[in-house]
């Protein structure tokens, strides 16, 4: 089962990264975090983003398309990193974020979301169309 797991942004990470020796720490306990969740063989990608006042959003109406420049409010709503992993259900996922180090200087949280799996959709989707997705996937991942 594969799962997103946001950390959520806070005041302070849209505010941008505050190079202070609690920052140091807090890089080193996440560091040490992450080569866990590698050598379990959980992790499939994360990152950290740019506040959003580096972002933009793309509106859609029908044909219509507008950008709309960062920032973006209110913090809590925003996203500030993220990780995909790969667990055999969400209990693991659940585990493994407790065990993560607090992301942020003061209180924050994570937020987990499983990703659809061709089986959730039934039998709308045909062998051709998840065919095609399996040779995309496959060529993302360079098989």
């Amino acid at each position: 089962m594969r799962v997103m797991v946001f950390v959520k942004a806070t005041e302070d990470s849209e505010r941008g990264i505050d190079p202070t020796p609690e920052m140091t720490e807090m890089f080193e306990a996440m560091g040490k975090f992450n080569e866990e969740l590698v050598n379990a063989g959980v992790i499939v990608d994360g990152d950290g983003l740019k506040p959003s006042s580096a972002g933009k959003r793309i509106a859609f109406d029908g044909p219509n398309r507008s950008v709309i420049d960062g920032p973006f409010a209110p913090a809590r709503e925003l996203v500030a990193g993220y990780w995909i992993w790969d667990v055999k259900d969400m209990d693991e996922a659940v585990a493994w974020a407790k065990r993560c180090p607090n992301p942020m200087p003061g209180p924050s949280e994570l937020e987990i979301r499983p990703f659809y799996e061709i089986a959730d959709f039934g039998d709308i989707l045909t062998p051709e169309f998840i065919e095609r997705e399996q040779k995309l996937r496959d060529q993302l991942s360079g098989e």
